[in-house]
């Protein structure tokens, strides 16, 4: 079990760093390298849906120029609101 965790994190920094625009990149990218290690597999399975979504969109959120839906609020994307890119 611990093997396909280790396996599925892997995977979601590597998609975290990859999304297609530099922006999101860096965000999420240095995002998943500090909180995914630490996840539970429920947070990894929330992770995987919001990396579901669109990158203008979780943009938008990080900048507050949109709200998060209120179905998506959660303390992940609480955490991923307040992330600082170094």
């Amino acid at each position: 079990m611990s093997e396909n965790l280790e396996k599925k994190r892997k995977q979601l920094i590597f998609r975290s760093w990859h999304r297609g625009t530099r922006e999101m990149d860096l965000i999420l990218g240095s995002f998943a390298d500090k909180h995914v290690p630490k996840m539970t597999e429920d947070d990894l399975t929330e992770f995987e849906a919001l990396l579901e979504i669109s990158d203008p969109e979780l943009y938008n959120w990080y900048l507050q120029k949109e709200h998060v839906p209120k179905d998506l609020k959660s303390p992940l994307t609480e955490a991923y609101l307040k992330h600082q890119v170094a």
